[in-house]
């Protein structure tokens, strides 16, 4: 992840809100309409770019968690492909930057995880509820 060129999620509200992020060090950001959120940067499957978006996440014991929800949608997000493809990841949360290693809940992990998730953003209940794919659940521990 030392690659110093790093594109930014193209949807707008998302660009917005990694700007302010970056630009506060994680000092404003951090939190988005009362959700904390941080900041995942992935290698990109196609291009081998760096790809950052930002993500509503949760903690479990010192590791991070973050849903591939997509909204719902049939497909995967891209960041999530992204991972699964190469699963050393950045991850800034508030102006701590660190590099973490991803990888998908087991399903006997999963039902604790997302239950917590789900108290976070109770939207991932209804997004599970459209979508025709099983939604993934992300751990990250910190390298």
């Amino acid at each position: 992840m030392t690659d110093p060129e790093v594109y930014d999620s193209t949807t707008d509200w998302v660009a917005r809100h990694i700007r302010r992020y970056v630009e506060s060090d994680g000092a404003d950001g951090h939190i988005y309409q009362g959700i904390p959120t941080l900041l995942l940067t992935t290698r990109g499957r196609k291009s081998g770019k760096l790809r950052r978006t930002a993500l509503i996440y949760g903690e479990d014991e010192g590791r991070y968690l973050l849903v591939a929800s997509n909204g719902g949608s049939a497909g995967h997000p891209a960041w999530y492909l992204n991972l699964t493809e190469d699963p050393e990841v950045a991850v800034q949360v508030g102006p701590d930057k660190f590099t973490a290693r991803a990888r998908v809940a087991t399903a006997e992990e999963k039902p604790h995880l997302w239950r917590l998730m789900t108290s976070i953003f109770p939207l991932y209940d209804t997004y599970q509820a459209k979508a025709p794919r099983e939604i993934p659940l992300v751990i990250l521990d910190r390298q």
